[in-house]
C-alpha cells in the first residue's frame, strides 16, 4: 500500500508543512536516540505565555513501558499503534507558580509544543500520530500524573511502513486529508460565521 500525497496548497510555503500527516502504517523500527532528542528539542523552543513552558512529554520507548501504555489507549487505537517504537504522553502544567495561579494558556502553549515537534519529527524522517482515543484517567493512575497537570493527547512516533498490515477500516484512512481554505478560517474585522 503506496500512499500518494496530492495535498496542494493555496500559497508558497515549505514542504514539510503539506507534507507532514498522521499515518497509522508504522514500522517496528526503534527511533535513534539522537532523532528523539531532536524532536523533543524542538517542542522545547515553543513560544509561551510569560514563558511558563508548561509542556511534559511522559515517553515509552522500552517494551514493557509500552504495554503499559497501551493499556490505556482505546483498542480500536491499539490495533494499528502497537508497532510504533515510541508511545508518549502530552501532558501540561496547569498552574504557573507555587501559590497555586492558573495558566489560562497552558493547552494552547502546549499545542503549539506538539506542532513544532511534528514539524521536527518529519524533518528528520519520521512520523506521528496523535490520538484522543484513550482514558485519561487510567493514565493518571498508572503514571501518577498530579492533580495540578492536564492530560492533553497521546501521540505514537516512529517510522512509516506502507506495507504495515492495518484493518480494511484504517486502510481506506492511510491517506494525507484536506484542508478547510483560508476563506473558511480566517475573519477580517469580526467572526462572521461561514
Amino acid at each position: 500500500m503506496q500512499t500518494i500525497n496530492t495535498r496542494e496548497p493555496h500559497h508558497d510555503i515549505d514542504p514539510i508543512y503539506i507534507n507532514r500527516w498522521s499515518p497509522r502504517a508504522f514500522s517496528d523500527k526503534p527511533v535513534e536516540d539522537d532523532k528523539l532528542n531532536a524532536v523533543f528539542e524542538a517542542a522545547r523552543w515553543a513560544p509561551s505565555a510569560a514563558n511558563w513552558q508548561p509542556w511534559h512529554f511522559i515517553v515509552a520507548k522500552t517494551e514493557e513501558d509500552r504495554k503499559r501504555f497501551l493499556g490505556f489507549i482505546n483498542d480500536s487505537n491499539v490495533e494499528w499503534c502497537q508497532r510504533a517504537p515510541v508511545i508518549t504522553l502530552i501532558i501540561s502544567k496547569k498552574v504557573r507558580n507555587e501559590e497555586g495561579d492558573l495558566n489560562p494558556f497552558h493547552a494552547f502553549d502546549t499545542g503549539t509544543a506538539w506542532g513544532y515537534l511534528t514539524l521536527e519529527a518529519a524533518r528528520q524522517g519520521l512520523i506521528t500520530h496523535g490520538m484522543g482515543g484513550f482514558s485519561k484517567q487510567d493514565a493518571r493512575k498508572e503514571l501518577g500524573i498530579p492533580d495540578d497537570y492536564d492530560i492533553q493527547a497521546v501521540f505514537v512516533m516512529g517510522y512509516h511502513n506502507p506495507d504495515a498490515p492495518l484493518s480494511a477500516h484504517n486502510a481506506k484512512r492511510e491517506i494525507p486529508s484536506g484542508r478547510k481554505t483560508l476563506d473558511e478560517i480566517v475573519h477580517e474585522g469580526s467572526f462572521e460565521h461561514k
